[in-house]
């Protein structure tokens, strides 16, 4: 079990969906990131570069043809933030969702209302 461990730098939702995306894959082109993310080349470059100069993501560049791809996997640092972050997201929301039980999240508590 991963210790919880919240990070900044992990939690910015764009840098959340990339740590999430890399987590479930050896590498991932960039091409593929950029549409998983829904950002310019230039905003997902800088967002992989804050991630890589803080050691959590390894960037590789391939040459494919005559152009150069790059792609990009969480390091074992990487993953190990990634995982404490979700297990301290987990934390937050599991006695959350322990009080509300098994009904829907629309639905109003039924503990501890008075009618």
């Amino acid at each position: 079990m991963t210790a919880p461990r919240f990070d900044e730098l992990i939690h910015p939702s764009t840098r959340l969906v990339l740590m999430a995306t890399l987590a479930a894959a050896d590498w991932a082109e960039f091409s593929y990131l950029k549409d998983r993310v829904g950002l310019s080349d230039s905003a997902l470059s800088k967002q992989l570069t804050t991630l890589e100069d803080a050691g959590y993501v390894e960037t590789e560049r391939r040459l494919d043809g005559s152009r150069h791809k790059l792609r990009a996997r969480l390091t074992p640092i990487g993953r190990d933030a990634f995982d404490g972050h979700v297990a301290a997201l987990e934390a937050i929301v599991d006695p959350v969702t322990t009080r509300r039980g098994a009904r829907r999240p629309d639905e109003a508590p039924t503990r501890g209302v008075v009618r």
